[in-house]
């Protein structure tokens, strides 16, 4: 099938990338390169079915128009601003991002009948209260513009389900870590230690660090995303994918640091927007994709650390 991917050099971009090359597909990738690299795609450079690599914004209709005439079967839409700090001070970048982008994502996608996969957040969610983790249908809380602007996206998205069945899906990834995650001040937790310790650095927690996520290592999370576009059983949900386990930031620091003296914690930035408690309910993806995640979080950061420590004299991740 013939693929697009926004926002496809990015972390997780690049990873799509690789499943669907993998499975035999064509696919073009639309970024920005605000927060991806092209660096992220150069294995894919001469593969015979990477078929191009557009650099331009996804709120810009000519070039989205010209793209659109590909006739693709599946738009995988992660192109996003993502952090969340950023958007607490610059809201309106990431509302025109994520939202309005969306919008013109959404209109290419009508008008050519392309099925869409709508990359969200577990960010969009209020906290989990007991272990039986956060389910699709538990309450949200838009604690930060990130997750507010996400919400508008999917609810614009699922409303192209209903008013114009347009094969839709909205998808909320947990956590999601593993090789080629920024270790800057945009990169998750796991990079962020990973490289802090390659560099005999010391881990700082925000907080307390007695909040809890749930990581998924990005293999994992690139297999869930291609599925949910195979898929058409999952057209109109919106599912979740995380490792069903959960860690607290301090027992990470130390599975991390191996030493308590490596750690320290600081006052938090945006404490408004910190969720307490993430963890994942994926029982919905495994009953309609028959997905579930086969990294533990164990090998995942041995994989993830064994990609920092070779690329830590380039420095190409953050």
């Amino acid at each position: 099938m013939n693929m697009l991917v926004t926002g496809g050099a990015g972390f997780i971009g690049r990873w799509v990338v690789k499943r669907l090359l993998a499975d035999g597909h064509q696919v073009w990738v639309l970024d920005d390169l605000s927060n991806g690299s092209e660096y992220n795609l150069q294995e894919y450079r001469n593969h015979p079915n990477f078929k191009a690599f557009v650099q331009g914004d996804i709120k810009d209709e000519a070039i989205l128009e010209q793209l659109f005439r590909n006739q693709f079967d599946i738009c995988y839409h992660l192109g996003a601003s993502i952090n969340v700090q950023d958007s607490i001070d610059d809201p309106g970048t990431t509302f025109h991002n994520d939202t309005v982008g969306t919008f013109f994502v959404l209109e290419q996608c009508r008008k050519h009948r392309v099925k869409i996969v709508f990359m969200s957040t577990c960010m969009v969610y209020d906290r989990c209260y007991d272990e039986k983790g956060i389910e699709e249908s538990h309450s949200i809380k838009p604690a930060s513009p990130y997750a507010g602007a996400k919400i508008a996206g999917e609810n614009m998205v699922l409303s192209y389900y209903f008013a114009y069945s347009l094969p839709a899906v909205v998808i909320r990834p947990f956590n999601t870590y593993g090789p080629f995650q920024k270790s800057g001040g945009e990169g998750g937790v796991v990079a962020i230690f990973l490289k802090k310790k390659a560099k005999g650095e010391t881990l700082t927690i925000y907080g307390n660090g007695t909040q809890t996520r749930d990581l998924l290592y990005v293999e994992d999370c690139a297999g869930f995303v291609a599925e949910a576009g195979y898929s058409d059983k999952v057209n109109g949900y919106i599912v979740n994918a995380g490792l069903g386990r959960d860690i607290s930031i301090n027992d990470l620091a130390r599975l991390i640091a191996g030493d308590e003296n490596q750690i320290k914690h600081i006052s938090h930035i945006h404490p408004q927007s910190e969720i307490q408690k993430l963890l994942c309910n994926f029982e919905k993806a495994k009953q309609l994709l028959g997905w579930e995640p086969k990294v533990s979080l164990e090998e995942g950061i041995r994989l993830t650390e064994k990609w920092i420590v070779e690329n830590l004299e380039d420095d190409i991740n953050g």
